[in-house]
């Protein structure tokens, strides 16, 4: 059982504001920051929320390693697209900023892409997918990461887990949300089972001799070990979730002139992570009404959640849906965070000066 405390978003995005402007971050930039780390607690993606604020941004800040004023510069752009160059800074800010232009074209010119290079990682690859259902368009975000999975027939990390993000809106149902990573799980999942003190599932990891492992700790040291492709070992065609893995490096490696594979930094080492990103966003009105679209969306979501249900189960669920139904209940109940991570952000905050002065609303165990 591990212990859960809830907490009010306001007053955890306070305390991220606070933080990272010790740390040299604007107070707008900040709060871009913490939305996205937050917005990960909210929908239950708790492995890139505030388990990462002092472990990973924090401390690469803090090292110099990321430049904190996110100097963001467009390198070159047309009607359509623009190549951004994220200054080595805070991932969320250059993406928020490269998302955001995006959408601007594809208002103008029904469809706009934007590829960052030189930046660091953006937190999660839904909440850039999901600035395009404000305007009532699709979304698409995609970023590279550092080395963690093995190619198939691989035994040591040469690829990012490299995720994938579409997000289109629908009438009355939930949007279609679609985040998934290109392994068979993300590297922060990973660490949250190893905080929990938990075994992986056979099939997420394999040590450094190639074996498949469940201890959570040899397959994050680099390297040695690693996560496994989408799909897993070839005869569960994991050769499927390593092709998309190179796809996304492609796209925001390759096509911004950035960095790929082994050449991206891990957030311990002592240089510039050169992550890469890609953001698209398709205006639906160059295509048909939106509304016409939406409650099409709407048909196809009820005629899956409608089909024969597999013995002991009476739900189909669509992408993004229970992480939809988990941030309407967060935001009710309080956005929750597990004691291992508090105890972790009090350690952090004191040794900085910045005492965690956050006081949960309500506590539970899970």
């Amino acid at each position: 059982m591990v212990e859960v405390l809830r907490f009010k978003k306001e007053d955890l995005l306070n305390y991220v504001v606070k933080y990272m402007d010790k740390l040299g971050v604007p107070e707008e930039d900040a709060k871009i920051v913490g939305d996205v780390l937050l917005s990960a607690d909210i929908r239950g993606v708790d492995s890139h929320g505030l388990i990462r604020l002092a472990s990973y941004y924090g401390n690469r800040i803090r090292n110099k390693y990321v430049n904190p004023k996110t100097p963001a510069e467009i390198i070159s752009e047309t009607e359509t697209t623009a190549l951004m160059d994220g200054g080595n800074g805070c991932g969320q800010v250059a993406s928020y900023r490269a998302m955001k232009l995006a959408i601007e074209k594809a208002k103008k010119s029904s469809v706009g892409i934007v590829t960052v290079k030189h930046s660091d990682h953006y937190g999660i690859a839904a909440y850039y997918a999901m600035m395009a259902l404000e305007e009532d368009m699709i979304g698409v975000s995609m970023t590279n990461s550092q080395p963690l999975v093995a190619p198939t027939y691989g035994r040591t990390a040469v690829l990012g887990t490299n995720p994938i993000a579409v997000a289109a809106p629908s009438y009355k149902q939930y949007p279609y949300v679609l985040d998934m990573a290109t392994s068979t799980v993300p590297i922060g999942r990973v660490k949250v089972y190893e905080k929990e003190g938990k075994k992986l599932p056979l099939g997420w990891a394999i040590d450094s001799d190639g074996n498949v492992t469940d201890d959570p700790k040899k397959c994050q040291s680099g390297y040695i070990g690693a996560l496994m492709p989408l799909g897993g070992t070839d005869i569960m065609r994991g050769y499927k979730g390593y092709g998309l893995a190179l796809l996304v490096d492609i796209l925001c490696g390759v096509l911004p002139g950035g960095a790929n594979l082994t050449e991206i930094g891990f957030p311990h080492e002592p240089k510039e992570a050169n992550v890469g990103h890609f953001f698209m966003a398709i205006n639906i009105n160059a295509f048909r009404p939106v509304i016409d679209f939406k409650k099409q969306m709407d048909h196809v979501i009820e005629m899956l959640k409608g089909a024969p249900k597999a013995p002991g189960h009476d739900r189909i669920y669509i992408a993004g849906e229970k992480e939809f139904e988990n941030a309407k209940y967060n935001e009710e109940h309080g956005v929750p965070i597990i004691a291992p991570v508090i105890e972790d952000l009090k350690k952090d905050g004191e040794s900085m000066g910045i005492p965690f002065d956050v006081y949960p609303i309500s506590k539970e165990n899970k």
